[in-house]
């Protein structure tokens, strides 16, 4: 008696998992030699401005710790030695008059240029988010009020009320008051980018599903609309870090911004232009350390705009 036996057909190779959002938007990064730079500058900084406290103490200088004797009296303060002043103790020399070291300024002024741009940009994107998803989704009177306050807001003279209130606010902290003031101001355009996108989304099937059945504004809202605004939240914030960086440097250097002896870079190069002839490297650390910053802030945010909105990219 023969047994029968059934040979069973090899089960047919799943389709393979197309790759998310997130996993292309990184290997996209990956490619691209420029914002890997960028990005390493950008967490360089970051990292200086957060352990700036420990860097000074190995550097052995507190940033309003005076050192005359780094400095000659009878050629008006200018730093002795090479370079302004570098040598083994004051690494990035030291400055002009006072003779405090450079270093510890620059890695201070790092963590209060940073904090305020950071803090700023904090306010602008929660701010312009939640005006532009509630005018584009919700549309109506809701969208026509705040569409006209954008316009209202993106057309005041920013910078002249600016200077303005940390003109007239004296007794104040400084630091929060720039930080709110430049906040105020930089809201509409993230809200316009996010509202044009919300507009798109509330017409899309899986919308139209959940709104038929049964879920809520808020429930639509926080679980289908703001995840498909995030990408282009996020490359636009990359690139409005820049532009709160450069503000807080332009209103220090018109001298309305932090006070000294809180260091700045924006103060730091309003107080090298007196020295640039004789101690031009006074002028050029705190300088190219803005440069930098800004710079690969700028290309960290083209390419991330390139990658979660492309179309924006090419507009």
């Amino acid at each position: 008696m023969t047994t029968a036996t059934t040979v069973s057909a090899p089960a047919a190779p799943r389709p393979p998992t197309p790759a998310g959002p997130w996993r292309l938007a990184r290997a996209e990064l990956r490619r691209r030699t420029s914002a890997l730079v960028a990005l390493a500058v950008v967490v360089l900084f970051a990292l200086m401005a957060l352990t700036a406290p420990l860097l000074s103490t190995l550097g052995g200088w507190a940033p309003d710790e005076f050192d005359k004797s780094a400095v000659d009296p009878y050629l008006g303060g200018l730093p002795l030695g090479p370079l302004g002043g570098m040598s083994a103790e004051h690494w990035l020399g030291v400055e002009p008059v006072t003779g405090r070291d450079l270093f510890a300024r620059v890695v201070h002024g790092a963590q209060v240029s940073l904090l305020i741009a950071f803090a700023a940009t904090a306010i602008v994107v929660v701010a312009g988010v939640a005006a532009g998803v509630a005018a584009g989704y919700f549309g109506g009177r809701v969208d026509t009020v705040l569409s006209r306050l954008m316009d209202l807001t993106m057309s005041f003279p920013s910078l002249i009320f600016m200077i303005a209130m940390m003109s007239v606010a004296k007794d104040v902290n400084r630091i929060v008051l720039m930080t709110l003031v430049i906040g105020a101001f930089g809201w509409p355009g993230i809200a316009r980018i996010v509202r044009g996108q919300t507009l798109s989304l509330k017409h899309r099937e899986y919308v139209d599903a959940a709104r038929v059945s049964g879920a809520s504004d808020w429930r639509i809202l926080t679980r289908d609309v703001l995840p498909g605004v995030a990408g282009p939240v996020i490359a636009y914030t990359t690139l409005i870090v820049p532009g709160m960086i450069a503000t807080e440097a332009a209103l220090s250097y018109l001298g309305v911004g932090v006070r000294p002896p809180t260091p700045s870079w924006g103060q730091m190069i309003a107080e090298s232009v007196a020295f640039y002839d004789t101690d031009p490297m006074y002028f050029v650390v705190p300088s190219l350390c803005l440069f930098l910053t800004v710079l690969a802030f700028t290309l960290l945010g083209d390419a991330l705009r390139d990658v979660f909105d492309p179309r924006g990219g090419r507009a």
